[in-house]
This record gives C-alpha cells, structure tokens and sequence, in this order.
C-alpha cells in the first residue's frame, strides 16, 4: 500500500502519521508470522504472570533472589505488551498506521524497560556476589529496604533515560517518507525518517544506548569475576557447584538479553540492514522474553515447586 505523505502532515510539513511497512505482500507469510508471534507471546505472558505469581503467594520465596526475579517476570512483560499487539495488528490488517504521540507512546515504554531491565540485571548480579562473597553479611546488606532501593533505582534510571531520549528525537521534525521499514518504533528506523542531516543525533542515541547497555554489563562483569574468584578458592567441590547452579540461570539470561541488545544497537551503522534488523527485534522482544521463565523454572527447583503449588492449588508452604 502506497501512502501519500501529504495527507498525513500538518502545516509545517511534519509527519504525525506513520505506518509500519508489510512484512510481505504473501498473506499466508504474514499470517504465519501472525501466529508465531501470537504463540510465543502468549507463552512470554505466561510464563512471566506464573512466576511473578508464584513468587508472591509463596513465603519461602520471599528472599532477594527472588525479588529480583518477580521485577524481572514484571519488566519482560511490560517489554513485550509495548510493542507486541501492534506488530500483530500490522501483520494481518491494513490498519497499519501509527500517530506521532502513538508512536512516541510505545518508544517510551519499550525504552522505559529495556532500559530498566539491564539495570535490574545488574542489581541481580550483586546480589548474587552478596550471597556468595559474603554470606555473613548477606542478611544485613541485602536487606528488604536495600532491594526496594535497587529495583527503584532501575525502574528511575529507566523512566529518565528513555523520557529523555523520547523527548529529544520526538523533537525532531519528520519530512517523510512516512513508512517506518520495522516492526515497531524503535530508535534506529524513527531515526532514518528525520529531516536533514541526523548523524549528530544517531551519535548521541548511540552513545546513550552504549552508556545504558555498557554499564550495567561492566558491573555484572566486576560482580562475577569477583564471584569467579571466591568459587576457586573453595575447598569443598559440592559448595563450588552449588555456588556456581545458584548463577548459571541469571548468567543464561545475561547472555541472550546483552547479546541480541549488543548485536541490535551497538554494531556498525553500516551493517545495519532491514531485513536482519526485523530478525534481531523479534528475537529480543520475543524469544528472550519467552525464554526466561522457562529458564529460571526449569534450572530451579524452588520456582518449579512454587509454581506447582501455585498451579495446583495446594498449600503454601511457609517459613517455619
């Protein structure tokens, strides 16, 4: 479907109006991807909602790690319900417009906990560098009060970074065309559609996004290399490979979400091509997503009891 720019700008020649560009003119392709996606979203939903869930109801759940974890379960699925029913509406409809404060709207909230998300990922990371470098003080120094402040702190840096990064390309005037060539509205591609010469903008997105993803990977890297270094030194091997089971979840899900995030924004403008920018969103909104619940219940024996309790209805088994 062509558009014709000139019905969607105002006066001054500005787009207010977007559309997201046919994933492919073969209706069975896109009703295909339809309901992948569908699928995949529903189990994210899911799976997360089963989590958060559990670890609510359930008294012996109530510690650090898990908080942690029920913040996580929330981001993932705010992540995917900003962006996920639009894509599937542009897949099978020809309703496939966006507003400017529409389009601004989803940037907001896929940044807000994107970015809340790689904070929290670090906070997980020290936590679990206070359990296993200092047990002593565990108790004290990850106390309710100091979690709370951590998951704010994420959740804040989130808020603030992707308001102001919002802000500053929605200031930006938008000469057309008014085609998005993406799933969703997403830094790069509003970008491209920008009036005049934008490099001085895609440096200063690029070095906000390297500042966000960056940061909190250098802390999860100080965090387990000093926990690397406490395992070695332990004379018994059955507390070296509890030590180390209690992080292999958290690590797993380091990997995919920094990976396809570092792939997705932190590579070479040049290298940047539509088709495998499409690929990279679906797998970072999508398959991460669905993928850490099952992550975390499969590799843990306290989720996956609450979560049968939680599932069958039984008693709640509590603290003493």
């Amino acid at each position: 479907m062509n558009l014709n720019c000139s019905l969607w700008q105002d006066n001054s020649m500005s787009v207010k109006l977007f559309a997201f560009t046919k994933f492919s003119e073969v209706t069975e392709q896109c009703f295909l991807l339809f309901t992948v996606i569908l699928l995949m979203f529903l189990t994210s939903l899911t799976g997360n909602a089963l989590i958060a869930l559990a670890i609510w109801t359930n008294q012996v759940l109530h510690t650090p790690m898990y908080f942690f974890l029920a913040n996580l379960s929330l981001l993932e699925i705010g992540y995917t319900c900003s962006v996920i029913p639009k894509m599937l509406q542009s897949l099978v409809s020809e309703a496939r417009g966006i507003s400017r404060e529409g389009c601004a709207t989803q940037m907001f909230f896929f940044s807000l906990f994107g970015i809340s998300e790689c904070c929290l990922l670090a906070a997980m990371a020290f936590d679990r560098y206070m359990a296993i470098c200092s047990p002593l003080h565990y108790a004290t120094r990850m106390s309710r009060g100091v979690c709370g402040q951590l998951a704010m702190v994420s959740w804040g840096i989130g808020c603030m970074v992707s308001l102001g990064q919002t802000n500053y390309i929605f200031s930006l005037d938008f000469c057309g065309p008014c085609e998005i060539d993406h799933f969703f509205c997403d830094l790069p591609p509003i970008l491209a559609l920008a009036c005049g010469d934008t490099s001085r903008n895609e440096a200063a997105v690029f070095a906000v996004a390297t500042l966000c993803i960056s940061s909190p990977f250098l802390l999860i890297i100080a965090s387990y290399s000093r926990i690397l270094a406490a395992v070695l030194i332990m004379p018994s091997p059955e507390g070296c490979r509890k030590a180390l089971s209690t992080c292999s979840s958290h690590l797993l899900v380091v990997t995919l979400f920094y990976g396809s995030a570092s792939i997705a924004y932190l590579r070479p403008k040049a290298s940047h091509l539509p088709g495998t920018d499409k690929l990279l969103a679906l797998f970072y909104t999508v398959v991460t997503s669905m993928l850490n619940p099952i992550i975390y219940s499969l590799r843990n024996k306290e989720v996956k009891a609450a979560l049968w309790r939680t599932m069958g209805g039984k008693k709640v088994l509590t603290h003493g």
